[in-house]
């Protein structure tokens, strides 16, 4: 028994420095304009992935919808460039680019080979796109229209009316209440101006994030960093956003004739960055984040059979984003699902987890790691996060040593001090009242 000990130790020692060695190492600097560099060199590969991130989200949008079309504006026409002639370029060099907004930034991305005569020509065209782009009169009114046809799609969807009932109920006046694609109304209201707005105050060097991870040294990146970024005003970063009010624990029926009754529950609860992030992440893991082992699908699903999943998360963002509960049910069993759902949450509060819990939790969450950040797209993900909510450059270093920290107490404490179920907004979107 004690040589078997031995060899696992010694086993475990050697997958912890293989990890530890694979770990990115991560160099950062600032182009001249003041755009903030996070570069990881990879030669794995002869690839970069290049991300360029603006705090220029739905929640800084003047008009519902307007970040989200600038994003999809982007790739559709750029100095003399029509978005055909964009797109060839990119074919033509094996490159693919991709732009997004969430609600708190908009995010360009570009992959391409390390071949300086695919890569360089690919680089100039993403720079020429963040620098220069046209907006084409008739590409805006394409693209709103191809919003306005997915808001009339999501009129459609119970999920999609069920997210955004909850976050308006969670965040009320808040940005963070509106839409990212905005509504059919501020859509339609929406003129290129806006979004000529919208780019020209926050595509500023000061207010961008370079993501570099690839196949390059040092000196390369850079030089690619003042390429995509370097020419951009230097600008300034917008003033923080609002405080988020606590939640009043409303109830909200949304009416649809779908076969059955989607519930959410939750309140704004987890900012990045909060000291209480791990405690809270490992903790949800246990009550309704790890799939079918845990406690709210065992209690939803396994033993009654009330919804075929049932779930909860955090969504952690700039300002405290969402606890979010959720199943799906048939409509006579919605008053019975959440009934379980809140006892479930109750009894977690009351006990937290047990050690065999966590122990497992803890297991599962640092074994799969090592997955999460296996691809240069993934770790490029993971630096953007870290960059634009300012979390310390050791974060990857040190996950699986704090996922491993976190104890039953800290867990108990932290649920009870930060999740209160009375203040818990209640949506319902199906044929129930």
């Amino acid at each position: 028994m004690k040589l078997f000990m031995q060899k696992t130790l010694i086993v475990i020692m050697l997958c912890w420095s293989g990890l530890a060695a694979a770990l990115p190492q991560i160099e950062h600097w600032q182009t001249t304009n003041g755009a903030r560099v996070y570069f990881v060199a990879a030669h794995e590969l002869p690839m970069v992935d290049i991300r360029v991130v603006f705090d220029a989200g739905s929640a800084r949008d003047t008009v519902p919808g307007v970040a989200s079309l600038t994003a999809g504006l982007l790739a559709e026409g750029a100095g003399s460039l029509d978005a055909d002639a964009i797109a060839e370029r990119f074919d033509a060099l094996g490159a693919r680019f991709g732009a997004n907004a969430s609600r708190d930034n908009i995010s360009v991305s570009l992959r391409s080979l390390t071949d300086p005569a695919l890569l360089q020509p690919a680089v100039d065209t993403l720079a020429l796109l963040l620098r220069a782009p046209s907006f084409p009169a008739d590409a805006f009114e394409r693209e709103r229209n191809r919003t306005l046809v997915a808001l009339r799609a999501q009129e459609q969807s119970p999920g999609a009316l069920a997210d955004r009932a909850f976050h308006q109920a969670l965040y009320g006046e808040h940005p963070y209440a509106r839409p990212t694609l905005g509504t059919t109304a501020s859509v339609t209201a929406l003129t290129r101006d806006d979004v000529l707005t919208h780019y020209r105050h926050y595509f500023m060097g000061r207010n961008a994030i370079v993501v570099i991870v690839g196949d390059l040294n040092r000196t390369a990146a850079e030089i690619l960093s003042e390429t995509v970024a370097g020419r951009l005003p230097p600008g300034s970063v917008p003033p923080p956003l609002p405080e988020v009010a606590p939640a009043l624990g409303d109830t909200v029926h949304v009416a649809h004739p779908s076969s059955q009754t989607h519930i959410l529950l939750g309140q704004p609860v987890l900012s990045r960055g909060d000291p209480d992030y791990f405690a809270l992440y490992v903790g949800n893991h246990i009550l309704g984040g790890s799939g079918l082992v845990s406690r709210i699908s065992d209690e939803v699903r396994e033993k009654r059979g009330l919804a075929y999943s049932a779930y909860s998360y955090f969504l952690p963002l700039r300002r405290p984003g969402p606890f979010q509960i959720g199943a799906q049910t048939k409509t006579a069993s919605v008053t019975e699902t959440l009934a379980v759902l809140r006892d479930t949450l109750e009894r977690y509060l009351a006990v937290g987890p047990t050690p065999d819990e966590l122990v497992a939790a803890q297991k599962n969450i640092t074994g799969g790691f090592p997955l999460n950040i296996d691809s240069n797209s993934d770790i490029a993900g993971y630096l953007a996060m870290m960059a634009f909510y300012d979390l310390p450059l050791d974060y990857l270093d040190r996950f699986i040593e704090r996922v491993n920290a976190v104890t039953v107490g800290q867990i108990h404490d932290a649920f009870r001090r930060r999740v209160d179920p009375t203040r818990l907004v209640t949506v319902t979107v199906g044929n129930g009242q």
